[in-house]
């Protein structure tokens, strides 16, 4: 059986985002002073689907750094999306909603489209799926 993400499913899991997802990649991310320097400069920015991407292509360095962030992320997902009897894909596509959302003007965001943007002083646009 295929699970089908609907905007109330994804509805359901923002609380927990909040309060368990968005802390603890954050506080993970900040830490990261290569991570920093790259969303500043916008060679990475948040994806739609709760990952980082690349924008432009990445030194050796920097894909590592980001690659280990996004398998951090996959692990938080995991926790979480089995606490919240959810798909990993439907937990990411939530934090990548939550994330996009939380990005600040200056920095790269993934459309939903697929193209970088990069965040202006409103809103981004986000996935439709998005709570």
């Amino acid at each position: 059986m295929r699970n089908v993400v609907t905007a109330g499913s994804l509805a359901a899991l923002v609380p927990a985002l909040l309060l368990l997802v968005a802390p603890q990649i954050a506080g993970a991310q900040a830490r990261d002073p290569a991570y920093a320097a790259a969303r500043a400069e916008g060679k990475v920015g948040e994806q739609v689907n709760g990952y980082l991407g690349f924008v432009v292509p990445a030194a050796p360095d920097l894909r590592k750094v980001i690659e280990d962030i996004n398998i951090k992320r996959r692990a938080v997902y995991a926790e979480k999306a089995k606490t919240a009897n959810a798909t990993i894909e439907e937990y990411a596509l939530t934090s990548g909603c939550l994330l996009i959302s939380h990005t600040t003007p200056g920095e790269k965001y993934q459309a939903p489209d697929g193209t970088w943007q990069t965040r202006g002083a409103g809103a981004p646009v986000r996935d439709p799926r998005c709570p």
